[in-house]
């Protein structure tokens, strides 16, 4: 399904061009919601590293996806929590492998913890597909 992007020519472009600023999501569409992803692996280990809990964060969320009968493209918004500014960098790496140039509505906070000390990295999203 193509969404429509929302870019303003009057608003500044978004930070480094891989997000939008807002997305239309058209009439009739189901929407998936989903609860925060964390880097804990299904045998509930977690990562030392940022990158590595990225990579379990977008695989949970891409198996979701899949179990919703959807992909990355239907993506419309993002939400990412990041412990300490120095990890963004890698979560971003990590996203635009995942994203490979789809370009949702994305915001991210700085934050200074998650639910368990070790936990670096929390990603929700809201994806939407035409019937």
């Amino acid at each position: 399904m193509t969404f429509q992007r929302i870019n303003p020519a009057d608003v500044a472009e978004p930070m480094g061009g891989v997000y939008s600023h807002g997305i239309v999501v058209p009439p009739g569409a189901a929407l998936l919601f989903t609860a925060g992803q964390v880097g804990v692996k299904k045998d509930g280990s977690i990562p030392p590293d940022m990158a590595d809990q990225a990579k379990v964060v977008w695989d949970n969320l891409v198996a979701i996806l899949r179990d919703a009968g959807m992909g990355v493209t239907d993506i419309v918004k993002m939400t990412a929590f990041v412990v300490g500014k120095d990890n963004f960098p890698k979560y971003a790496e990590v996203r635009k492998q995942y994203l490979a140039g789809h370009r949702a509505a994305s915001t991210a906070y700085f934050v200074p913890a998650l639910v368990r000390p070790e936990m670096l990295i929390e990603v929700e999203i809201i994806a939407a597909k035409k019937p």
